[in-house]
C-alpha cells in the first residue's frame, strides 16, 4: 500500500463554523478536507432566521445550503462520516472517521458544535421548526402576539421566557421543581416583573399535541393549570441546556472551561495543543451567544490559524500553500 497522503487540514463538522472555515481555508489554498455526516449543524434545524446580516430573512437550512454551494464551488471534498477519534503522530494527527477510514493532516479544526438536550416526546424531532424551537433568542419574534410556552428552570429558561415575552402574548415558563432555584437573581427579579408570563411549577410537558402539516398546536401537562391538563400554544421552547460534543477533545486531554465544559480557545480558536483548533458552539469563544454569526466567524479566524500554522511550518506541508485569494 502508498504512502498516506498528508491534509494541511481537516474540519470536523457540517455547521456554520465548519463551512466557513473550509471557505477560507480553500481560498487559503490549504488542502483541506470536510467531515460529518449531518448537514448543517443547529442551524439548519432552527427554522426562519432573522438576524443573520444580510438576510433579512431565511430559512435556516436553506442558509446552510448556501454555505455548502461556496465549499463546492472551491471543490472543498466532504466526508459524510463524523470524526471519532484523533491521535497525534509526530507533526500530524491521525483522524479516525466512523466508516473505519482514516485522514492524516497536519491541523485539526473542531467545529462539532453541541447536543441539544431534549424532552424525547413524539413529533419533538420532526416539528423543530414547526413550533418546536431550542433557541430563544433566534426565534422569539417569530412569536409576536402568540401564546408560547418555555420548558427549562435554569438562567437560559428564564432569561429566553422573558425575551420572548416582549414578542408574545403570554408565555407558559414549565419547570418540573418546585421552585426555580438555579437561575441567576436578577434573572427572577425580571421576570417577578415581567406580566405576561405564568409560571408552572411542579409541572412536566407530557406530550405534544399538533399535526405533521401544520405542526405544534398545543401541549399536555402533567399538572392542571386552570383547571386543564393541556395548554394552547403556538409554539414551545425547550430550554434544558446542550452538551459540548467533547469526547475528541477529552482524548486529546484539551482544556476545557472549568465552568461551562467548553473546549476552552483564545482569540485566535487555539486550543492548548498546537495544530488543534476549534471553532463555533463546542467552543467557550463567545459566551452564552451561540450564534450562527459567531459560529461563522470564528471558522473563518480558526482557518487563519490552521493556514499560519501549516505555514510557519515548510518541512510538515501535506500539499502546496499558497497565498489567500
Amino acid at each position: 500500500m502508498g504512502e498516506m497522503r498528508t491534509l494541511d487540514v481537516l474540519i470536523a463538522g457540517q455547521g456554520a463554523a465548519a463551512y466557513a472555515a473550509a471557505l477560507y481555508s480553500a481560498r487559503y489554498q490549504l488542502d483541506t478536507l470536510m467531515a460529518a455526516e449531518q448537514f448543517g449543524g443547529e442551524t439548519a434545524t432552527g427554522g426562519l432566521i432573522e438576524n443573520y446580516p444580510g438576510a433579512l430573512d431565511v430559512d435556516g437550512f436553506d442558509l446552510m445550503l448556501r454555505f455548502k454551494e461556496q465549499t463546492d464551488a472551491l471543490e472543498v471534498p466532504l466526508v459524510s462520516s463524523d470524526l471519532v477519534h484523533v491521535r497525534p503522530e509526530g507533526d500530524a494527527f491521525l483522524c479516525d472517521l466512523e466508516d473505519g477510514s482514516t485522514v492524516r493532516a497536519l491541523s485539526v479544526i473542531l467545529a462539532i458544535g453541541r447536543e441539544r438536550r431534549k424532552l424525547y416526546l413524539p413529533h419533538e424531532d420532526e416539528w423543530v421548526g414547526k413550533g418546536v424551537s431550542y433557541c430563544s433568542t433566534c426565534d422569539a419574534p417569530l412569536y409576536r402576539g402568540k401564546r408560547v410556552a418555555v420548558v427549562g428552570g435554569g438562567s437560559a429558561a428564564v432569561e429566553g421566557a422573558v425575551l420572548i415575552a416582549k414578542y408574545a402574548a403570554q408565555v407558559y415558563l414549565i419547570y418540573r421543581r418546585e421552585s426555580f432555584t438555579r437561575p441567576e437573581p436578577v434573572l427572577l427579579r425580571i421576570l417577578e416583573q415581567t406580566g405576561n408570563v405564568a409560571r408552572l411549577t411542579s409541572t412536566e410537558v407530557t406530550a405534544l399535541l399538533g399535526s405533521d402539516e401544520e405542526g405544534l398546536r398545543g401541549i399536555c401537562i402533567s399538572r392542571p393549570y386552570e383547571g386543564r391538563d393541556s395548554l394552547d400554544v403556538d409554539g414551545l421552547f425547550i430550554e434544558i441546556g446542550a452538551d459540548p460534543r467533547t469526547q475528541v477533545a477529552r482524548e486529546l486531554e484539551l482544556e476545557l472551561n472549568s465552568a461551562t465544559d467548553e473546549v476552552h480557545v483564545n482569540r485566535l480558536m487555539q486550543t492548548n495543543m498546537p495544530g488543534i483548533y476549534a471553532a463555533g458552539d463546542l467552543t467557550d469563544a463567545s459566551g452564552a451567544l451561540k450564534q450562527t454569526v459567531t459560529a461563522a466567524a470564528q471558522g473563518a479566524v480558526a482557518a487563519l490559524s490552521a493556514y499560519t500554522y501549516v505555514s510557519e511550518h515548510p518541512s510538515k506541508l501535506g500539499a502546496s500553500t499558497g497565498a489567500a485569494t
